[in-house]
């Protein structure tokens, strides 16, 4: 849970950047926008390793 407190001198629009922030610095967005939708497990295997597979793919090509 991320919690800003506004301290004294805080403008409100540098209480939002920070709130911001920190919900971005946590994965909050990414974490609620994976489980929007129920993924099998079986699915959620098959991603994982076709996203393995991509990755050594560009490391391979990067070096």
């Amino acid at each position: 849970m991320v919690v800003v407190k506004k301290m004294p001198g805080d403008s409100d629009d540098s209480v939002i950047r920070k709130f911001t922030r920190k919900v971005i610095n946590e994965n909050i967005l990414a974490e609620a926008k994976r489980r929007q939708f129920y993924l099998k497990p079986s699915l959620a295997k098959k991603q994982k390793q076709e996203e393995a597979r991509r990755v050594r793919k560009m490391q391979r090509i990067a070096a």
